[in-house]
């Protein structure tokens, strides 16, 4: 049965006395941009979340809007988002109770219809209508239920993204056109 190898209470106990001291330091920003990519491919892109240099997500359209399938559309990138925080967080809240994990099985699914992202009419919302996340954990058989439903709750109450999505945020979106300069490279004067 496998015990967490890391003491995350060792590793956030600095970190909470630090923002105990200083709360403006537990106030993060995130970001995430476009990554270099085929601008000719209407299909496909790229991002980058700025927190990790070295990672790209592609992503792409999904088949139901003429998309390859190729790579995980948007949807899937957000609900992977979800499974990822879901299960990153249950495994730090069980190192942090000496609970040891037999299995953890996060499975996320939405609802879509697809006909609102083709403008086939106002009664189709673009967007995801619902989300279901699914969370099963195998502890070991000594383990006391009263512990493993905190696990729970606690592994719940703590998931950013999940508690994101349930509460909703503001969303501010802005939308420039920008004009480029001809480069000498590519307009030659005589």
């Amino acid at each position: 049965m496998p015990i967490s190898r890391v003491d995350v209470r060792e590793i956030q106990t600095p970190i909470r006395e630090r923002y105990a001291s200083d709360p403006a330091a537990a106030e993060i920003s995130l970001e995430v941009r476009s990554a270099p990519s085929d601008l000719a491919d209407p299909l496909h892109c790229a991002v980058a979340p700025v927190s990790a240099s070295d990672v790209i997500w592609r992503s792409g359209a999904h088949p139901a809007v003429g998309g390859e399938g190729d790579v995980p559309c948007s949807g899937d990138l957000l609900l992977g988002a979800l499974a990822a925080c879901q299960e990153v967080t249950l495994r730090m809240v069980a190192a942090n109770m000496g609970i040891a994990l037999e299995a953890v099985d996060v499975r996320v699914e939405a609802d879509w219809d697809a006909r609102g992202t083709l403008a086939m009419g106002k009664e189709f919302p673009v967007g995801l209508k619902t989300i279901t996340c699914r969370t099963s954990v195998t502890l070991a058989a000594d383990e006391r239920e009263d512990r493993a439903e905190r696990l729970l709750r606690s592994a719940e109450k703590y998931c950013v993204v999940l508690n994101t999505l349930r509460s909703g945020v503001p969303v501010t979106s802005e939308f420039r056109i920008g004009a480029t300069e001809p480069s000498e490279s590519r307009d030659p004067k005589p």
